[in-house]
């Protein structure tokens, strides 16, 4: 799905900002990623709530493959194929979906913060015995000449 196919299809949800995420488009409204445009097909966010309304439609969760395994992401869930034209519904799924999205977010555990660095103590240089230095040998050469 190209951006402008997306802009026309969000048209009568409001808002949408299409930005290119992976391979395809992350579309998020008022900040929050609700759906993903990927080369396997539109995914909207899902939570307890909306998954069982998928899943009677016959949906899958997003998949990928690593080289181990195949990961499930049950928090997106591909749009039913009948939605893409029907807008007025396409429309109620967007706003389900952006309503898991907010959900989700809310159930996010506040970052840590990072605990403040304690300063470190600066190095003070080694005190050495007179004479081991070339500068203080120097000297040391110089006065013993003039001594003498």
């Amino acid at each position: 799905m190209d951006r402008d196919f997306l802009i026309d299809l969000f048209a009568d949800f409001g808002p949408v900002t299409i930005r290119k995420m992976f391979s395809g488009y992350g579309i998020s409204a008022d900040g929050i990623n609700f759906a993903l445009s990927l080369r396997a097909g539109l995914f909207f966010r899902a939570d307890e709530v909306t998954i069982p309304d998928f899943a009677a439609e016959g949906s899958k969760p997003f998949q990928y493959s690593t080289r181990a395994k195949i990961v499930t992401v049950n928090s997106y869930w591909q749009l039913p194929a009948r939605l893409f034209d029907d807008s007025e519904e396409l429309v109620q799924w967007a706003r389900a979906a952006l309503a898991a999205a907010q959900r989700a977010k809310v159930k996010k555990r506040p970052k840590a913060k990072k605990a403040a660095k304690t300063p470190v103590a600066k190095k003070r240089p080694v005190k050495r015995a007179a004479g081991t230095t070339a500068r203080r040998v120097g000297k040391a050469k110089r006065a013993h000449r003039s001594r003498a």
